[in-house]
């Protein structure tokens, strides 16, 4: 990915510098009235963490409209290609890395880098371009020998692989509006969500794979990805599908969505679970025609289960941290009415005092404590409990699913 942001930096002022000759200045964009906005973030362990600012914690959100918000998010501008690819290369270094079976070195987040144009007047956008290089997949006899934390990532990695295939999926089987498409199965095809329902969305997916025998599998499953999203119909039209030229490494743009008010995915029921209709689309696969290959034969609904509990393992873990900061911050104001409570009634300048006040407000303390105790202590004990149920799980799922 890094020689590509390489040449996305140089390319994109090349293009928009006032001496470019394919830039007549005929309403497109220029250096001088349009600004070059980046930022950097990563999809890990069911979190996103701003890369560009101290890995703050952000949210996605759908605004009245259906459109994803990334709030906190921060964009920084780049006056050069050089200042654009250093501030990319500084959110890389801090892309979560670890060692697995597979890799000493391993990805374990997806990472998103978004460059906006703008103009520099009101701020308008001109344009936006998203940089997705997605985790790695990984088998099971790669993770046979994975602690609680390396289990649970590669869990949220093939889930949300999975999800970004079922979207396709349903987007290409869909196109009446009729098929439900489960976006918010994932962080990630939220965010992407864009990507295949904007009428001017272009889209390229770039596959590495590797030419030795014992990764065989893995590069199958990787082109047949790829090929999924290469041969996904778009607009309405029955067999209308993308001009492309098959290849191992990546597959041409998508051609122009028409504008199609039916592509826009229906208002979400609340009895439609995006998790399973995942889940359900499992079931049956033929391993030819999909990314599974034999040694993938499972409990699907085992499958289900842990990739439900490792989803609730996230939301109780943050939950707990944040609940947590809560009672700390609570306590420390609890502790310093305590200290003046103590004070009014010790210090050498009080003559006198009411003690039945003093008793009846550190009683209140007191009682106020105990109740954040419990409340903290009811879900510490509910995500050891999750905790438990993911041990347990894994030792019954033997191989997580690829793609």
């Amino acid at each position: 990915m890094g020689g590509i942001q390489a040449m996305v930096a140089e390319d994109l002022f090349l293009l928009i510098s006032n001496d470019h000759g394919l830039n007549l200045n005929q309403g497109g964009c220029n250096v001088d009235d349009t600004a070059v906005m980046v930022s950097f973030f990563e999809i890990y362990g069911g979190r996103i963490q701003d890369l560009l600012n101290k890995r703050n914690r952000l949210k996605v959100l759908e605004d009245g409209k259906g459109e994803v918000v990334i709030t906190g998010l921060r964009e920084f501008e780049a006056d050069d290609a050089k200042h654009l690819l250093g501030l990319i290369e500084s959110a890389n270094k801090k892309r979560t890395t670890h060692a697995t079976e597979a890799n000493d070195t391993s990805s374990r987040s997806h990472a998103i880098c978004q460059i906006v144009l703008r103009n520099k007047a009101d701020g308008k956008l001109r344009g936006k371009l998203s940089l997705v290089d997605l985790a790695g997949s990984e088998r099971g006899s790669d993770t046979k020998s994975h602690n609680r934390q390396r289990r649970t990532e590669s869990s949220e990695i093939n889930t949300s692989l999975l999800a970004l295939k079922e979207c396709i999926r349903a987007l290409d089987s869909g196109r009446g509006g009729a098929k439900h498409v489960p976006y918010r199965a994932s962080k990630l095809t939220l965010i992407l969500k864009d990507c295949f329902t904007s009428s001017l969305a272009r889209t390229t997916m770039i596959a590495t794979v590797s030419p030795g025998a014992s990764s065989a599998d893995h590069t199958i499953n990787t082109l047949r990805y790829a090929d999924r999203i290469k041969e996904k119909k778009v607009g309405g039209r029955s067999g209308q599908k993308v001009d492309s030229t098959t290849g191992p490494k990546k597959s041409r743009p998508y051609e122009k969505i028409e504008k199609d008010r039916s592509l826009s995915p229906p208002p979400l029921k609340r009895d439609v679970d995006d998790l399973d209709i995942l889940h359900a689309s499992l079931k049956g696969q033929n391993t030819e025609e999909d990314l599974f290959s034999s040694d993938d034969d499972r409990n699907v609904e085992d499958i289900a289960q842990f990739h439900r509990t490792v989803q609730n393992l996230f939301e109780e873990e943050e939950t707990l941290l944040n609940l947590h900061m809560s009672v700390i911050q609570e306590n420390a104001e609890l502790l310093t009415e305590e200290g003046k409570l103590l004070q009014g009634v010790q210090s050498e300048t009080v003559e006198d005092y009411d003690i039945d006040t003093y008793a009846s407000r550190l009683g209140s303390i007191l009682d106020r404590k105990t109740y954040l105790i419990n409340q903290l202590k009811e879900k510490l004990f509910s995500f050891r409990t999750q905790l438990k149920r993911e041990e347990e799980l894994s030792r019954k799922v033997v191989s997580l699913p690829g793609y």
